[in-house]
């Protein structure tokens, strides 16, 4: 069923790319700079530029711009900062409220901000809905109604029927529809469109350049680094300050490695739908879903009414290695994309792909300083940084200038996840959650003792 589609990302395979830009070479200097060429990278790039024009900004990027997540993930755009309102309100409670304020000014700056620039990005604030496919699952749905409500959004709960004139497969049991929360965006093309935006406002950029060292110097801090390509000499960096945003790629400060899981999530897309198969789904609002349970495919419509599918295996290797191309996977994403929409039995596959999501603890980005403040990080975003890459990016602003603000008083600022074993311990204490999440998914929703355990210490593994 996947033997059509090929090894490359959807998003990025086509032209349109800026640059390329030259790797790091030599010795420079900068007032700050930003290691990651990712959406939070280009965001601090580009306020930092608009806060202070005279600011001296380089950013530096491993591989390519766009090449990590940011071009690699779903597309969908969220306004919460927490991974989901639930996931928010139970970590933190009396700041809910703030959060949701934040997030909702956060999402609303980047629909401005792609506006103002003309950045061709096809952001559609169109909300999204969660599935049940499992009896179990509407009793959680009606629970998130209730709560999406009590917040003042707007949550509409689907019967089967309401929920299938909407959106038609014979796996649906109903939904819950989210409207003013989010909606669906080209990834790579926001990312493309922040990259030239922070061009044009002075950002130096070099791609193919790996940092493979800061060191606390006398007015700063001294970056090493090398053209990760080949043999090319890399260079020597004197920063004022430096901003991580590294996503899951290993981090140069090896202490924040402890925070950060790598998990492989894989995607496929289909061909262009014909307008029968289109009709077929209905799907009016073509908005994305998702199911409910803790393996959960997302899913959604392209702008040329491709669906991308994706979700479900989550998959760490030993030591956070992987593969962009996981057959296993792919072969199961498969099944499952004509189990739920049997109506495009014979659709092809063009496109197949794997991506890392940097996920902690508790779902929830961290961020902090190092080297007396001289460098901040904002990473973490565990699958939902489209959008909350702009607020990490503020924050990770904040930190460096020392400045006391409504996000970096927040708890969620201030304090960081429960740490990660190290290897060897690490592998099997995954690979003991991800089973008894399967369990709790195969015995409808019951929590067994280990995630209860997790719960009790703020791991963020709660439905």
């Amino acid at each position: 069923m996947i033997k059509d589609a090929a090894p490359r990302v959807f998003w990025t395979d086509r032209p349109g790319a800026p640059g390329p830009w030259e790797p790091l070479r030599g010795r420079a200097t900068a007032d700050l700079l930003i290691v990651g060429g990712g959406l939070t990278g280009l965001w601090a790039a580009v306020l930092a530029k608009q806060e202070n024009p005279a600011c001296d900004v380089v950013l530096v990027e491993r591989r390519s711009v766009a090449y990590g997540a940011s071009g690699r993930n779903g597309g969908f755009i969220a306004d919460s900062l927490t991974h989901g309102l639930a996931q928010g309100s139970r970590l933190w409670p009396a700041e809910i409220g703030t959060l949701l304020t934040l997030g909702r000014a956060n999402l609303a700056a980047i629909a401005d901000f792609v506006a103002e620039h003309d950045i061709d990005a096809d952001l559609r604030l169109v909300g999204k809905t969660t599935v049940a496919v499992e009896p179990y699952q509407l009793a959680e749905l009606r629970r998130a109604e209730k709560l999406h409500r009590e917040h003042g959004e707007d949550a509409v709960f689907l019967d089967r029927d309401e929920m299938r004139a909407d959106v038609d497969s014979p796996t649906y049991l109903g939904g819950l529809r989210l409207r003013g929360t989010g909606g669906l965006v080209d990834p790579a093309a926001l990312t493309w469109g922040l990259a030239r935006v922070a061009e044009r406002l002075g950002v130096r950029i070099h791609e193919d350049t790996e940092v493979t060292a800061l060191t606390r110097a006398r007015a700063g801090v001294e970056v090493v680094t090398r053209t990760a390509s080949g043999p090319v000499a890399g260079g020597v960096l004197y920063a004022g300050q430096v901003l991580l945003a590294t996503n899951a790629f290993p981090a140069v400060l090896r202490r924040l490695r402890n925070f950060v899981l790598p998990v492989w999530d894989y995607v496929l897309v289909t061909e262009p739908l014909s307008p029968a198969q289109r009709a077929s789904l209905r799907w009016p609002e073509a908005q994305g879903l998702t199911d409910a349970g803790n393996r959960f495919h997302y899913y959604r419509l392209t702008a040329d009414d491709r669906v991308l599918w994706g979700g479900y295996d989550a998959i760490y290797n030993f030591g956070g290695s992987g593969h962009e191309q996981r057959d296993a996977t792919h072969k199961r994403l498969a099944v499952h994309f004509f189990e739920t929409f049997p109506q495009l039995h014979g659709l092809r596959f063009t496109h197949r792909w794997g991506g890392v999501i940097d996920s902690t603890s508790r779902f929830t980005p961290f961020f902090g300083t190092a080297m007396g403040g001289r460098v901040a990080y904002a990473l973490g975003y565990t699958g939902l940084g489209v959008g909350a890459s702009r607020f990490g990016a503020l924050v990770g602003l904040d930190l460096l200038a020392g400045r006391s603000t409504e996000r970096t008083r927040l708890r969620m600022v201030r304090r960081h996840p429960v740490p990660f074993p190290p290897e060897p311990l690490r592998w099997p204490v995954v690979e003991i959650t991800r089973r008894a999440l399967a369990r709790a998914d195969d015995n409808e929703g019951r929590r067994g003792p280990w995630l209860r355990l997790l719960d009790r210490f703020g791991v963020g593994f709660d439905s």
